[in-house]
């Protein structure tokens, strides 16, 4: 629902520093020693597969793209996910690839094949790649997949090349598993910068909706909509630039979580690593954060801490009415370096609540706060029209 905007924070400018084939063919080998065919997506791709458009595609279980095999998927495409949950998602291992190369006019879908979707239906897509990750100093850059312990991720490859996303839309996806593990939108796990992440649309995910573990891929023009925890999570030693974000979070939409945020800046896995070297270090260029949600507080427009250092310029936050930020932008765990002279200018309006204690700097002696009037800014909304959203 379009609200009017009450509340806006601009941000000149934040260093935060702290903590083909015929529709016939088969290949590879799918659950239970079947095949993976391209209209039932399930099992283990060793060979390479197209999925043209025009026909149908069904992904009925977990797909893993092994190495040395391609998934490439034409531009106007619709994959649609079996309703079953953790179980169903698509996870392009280390040495795989995956080709979605969409556009403007014919975007590659990825949904829900419920009657009456809803967020959660499926597991959604999770790259991993072989870019660096924070660890232990002497120690291999190497993590398991938070969904799949069997299955790793990292390395020591920044240019890694996974493939390509571009134009892509994921909805209904994020299936939680428990408290500690859960499926987001898109999972990109050690991507290097080899691989395009570009022009993606997340719809209604029960999570996160694109999180980053470590890896220096770039990101550009992402929207997320109604994501139920984090719209973009950083952590585990991300160190990319992602450019012109947009997330936004519509009146009556619930979260799963008790501290859903804009962004969330973690330098190492969950700070339970705090002596990690190669800790996240990242830029975000243009980013947008609306909270329209009467009913659900938003914990943190922008919250980086355990160790992580973010150069944020071009920021906008906003509330719509009756909506609230637990904190606008909080700089918690800030390190003792240069990066603590960091300038927000932000405009504060006591009607909604919000007033220069929102944002906050728990070290003292840290960011600098200057109050002045805020301008409209932030990402550039009419690169999405491709993706049909009424903003």
């Amino acid at each position: 629902m379009k609200k009017t905007i009450l509340t806006i924070v601009s941000i000149s400018t934040l260093i935060f520093s702290g903590c083909s084939l015929s529709d016939d063919d088969s290949i590879g080998t799918g659950n239970g020693g079947g095949a993976v065919t391209s209209q039932n997506l399930a099992g283990n791709l060793t060979s390479d597969l197209t999925l043209t458009s025009g026909v149908a595609h069904n992904l009925i279980g977990t797909l893993l793209v092994k190495s040395g095999a391609t998934l490439t998927i034409e531009a106007g495409t619709t994959i649609n996910a079996l309703a079953g949950g953790t179980d169903v998602y698509i996870l392009v291992e280390k040495g795989g690839k995956i080709i979605a190369n969409g556009t403007a006019d014919n975007p590659i879908k990825f949904t829900s094949n419920a009657t009456a979707p809803k967020p959660g239906d499926w597991g959604g897509i999770i790259i991993n790649g072989k870019a660096p990750l924070s660890r232990q100093s002497g120690t291999e850059s190497n993590a398991a997949t938070e969904v799949n312990n069997g299955i790793f991720f990292g390395g020591s490859d920044a240019a890694d090349d996974s493939g390509i996303l571009d134009y892509v839309i994921i909805e209904y996806s994020g299936a939680r598993i428990d408290d500690e593990a859960e499926h987001n939108g898109l999972t990109l796990n050690g991507v290097g910068t080899g691989t395009t992440i570009s022009n993606i649309a997340i719809f209604y995910g029960d999570d996160d909706a694109i999180e980053f573990f470590g890896g220096t891929v770039n990101a550009e023009n992402i929207l997320v909509v109604n994501a139920k925890d984090d719209m973009f999570d950083f952590t585990q030693g991300y160190a990319g630039t992602c450019t012109n974000l947009y997330g936004v979070r519509e009146n009556g939409y619930t979260a799963v979580t008790s501290d859903p945020r804009g962004i969330e800046a973690d330098g190492n896995l969950d700070g339970n690593s705090p002596s990690d070297i190669n800790q996240s270090v990242f830029t975000v260029n243009g980013v947008t954060i609306i909270n329209n949600a009467d009913t659900v507080e938003m914990s943190d427009g922008i919250k980086i801490r355990r160790g992580a250092t973010a150069t944020v310029t071009n920021a906008y936050l906003a509330l719509g009415s009756g909506a609230k930020f637990g904190d606008v932008v909080d700089l918690q765990d800030k390190k003792s370096d240069a990066n603590d002279n960091t300038s927000v200018t932000a405009v504060a309006n006591s009607a909604n609540g919000l007033d220069i204690t929102d944002v906050k700097n728990t070290v003292s002696g840290g960011a600098t706060i200057t109050v002045t009037a805020g301008t409209t800014s932030g990402a550039d909304k009419s690169v999405f029209t491709w993706t049909g959203y009424k903003f």
